[in-house]
């Protein structure tokens, strides 16, 4: 689980990120002879990822479903769906709002990757009862702790197994 949200992360910087670069100069193109508002340019773009992003994910979902070993359920499928499609949209947005805040796309890219190193906050490889409580707020800050929290309990929150977690028995 973990790994498939962070692979929707690695692998969507590197694509978006060089596609908003190129069409940056269309705008400006486009904007200097009074076609466009930067406003409705923005609007346009974030519009036009929508249905491919919504594509991407039902592809994304019909291979990583199944091959996480999730309960066949039709609620725990659209809650799945739902999660992929909602991160795919938050991080595709972020990669588009650094490539706008810089002036190249190599910038926006190391940008952009200073942030790898705090998955270490997402709460999987540091759960959240360890992390100290001054870098708690980073926590709640992670995307993916997000995304995370919402597929385990989409995904789990109904079993009522007792398990062990960190030495005591819990439902």
């Amino acid at each position: 689980m973990y790994f498939a949200v962070a692979f929707l992360e690695m692998n969507n910087i590197s694509y978006v990120q060089s596609f908003v670069a190129t069409e940056r100069v269309v705008m400006y193109r486009e904007r200097f002879a009074g076609m466009y508002s930067s406003w409705a340019y923005a609007l346009a773009q974030v519009t036009v990822e929508v249905p491919y992003l919504f594509i991407q994910t039902l592809l994304f979902g019909m291979i990583t479903y199944p091959m996480i070993g999730y309960y066949g359920s039709t609620y725990k499928l659209l809650w799945y769906f739902y999660a992929i499609f909602c991160t795919q949209l938050y991080f595709t947005f972020f990669r588009m709002l650094f490539v706008s805040l810089t002036l190249e796309v190599t910038i926006a890219g190391a940008l952009s990757s200073f942030f790898y190193p705090l998955l270490i906050f997402s709460g999987f490889l540091m759960p959240k009862p360890k992390i100290q409580k001054w870098w708690l707020w980073l926590y709640y800050l992670m995307h993916t702790s997000w995304t995370l929290n919402c597929l385990l309990t989409s995904q789990y929150g109904d079993i009522n197994d007792e398990i062990v977690v960190f030495g005591e028995m819990k439902p």
